[in-house]
């Protein structure tokens, strides 16, 4: 499973951008995918995630905010931001995990991720 980031860039506070991952993950019947975020000093955090149920889990403090989204036509994972935030500057990655069983509950745990992105960065600012 090869996952490569896309959309990341500067924006000014108040702004949104799109991050897209491509995925191919159909050939497994469960899957998990999620976006994840790290600023400079920081520890690595979920931001969001979405199973193969189309269930979908936000941090809370995102909430409203970000939206998640897997396109099955174009096999695509979207990470939708809106009102962004100077704290939302960070490189945000895309993550999998096949087969995926994990309860809905930890789902942003990013130890259960077993396929990870490069990175994309997003730099807010005022």
């Amino acid at each position: 499973v090869n996952l490569v980031e896309s959309g990341g860039g500067s924006v000014q506070a108040g702004g949104s951008l799109k991050l897209s991952c491509p995925v191919s993950l159909y050939t497994y019947n469960t899957y998990c995918m999620g976006w994840f975020r790290q600023a400079p000093g920081k520890e690595r955090e979920g931001v969001a995630a979405i199973r193969n149920d189309g269930r979908t889990k936000y941090a809370d403090s995102l909430k409203g905010r970000f939206t998640i989204s897997l396109d099955n036509t174009k096999k695509t994972l979207y990470l939708q931001m809106s009102s962004l935030k100077v704290e939302d500057t960070a490189n945000y990655y895309c993550a999998a995990r096949v087969p995926c069983y994990y309860d809905y509950g930890l789902l942003l745990g990013e130890d259960i991720y077993n396929y990870w992105g490069q990175g994309t960065q997003v730099t807010v600012s005022s």
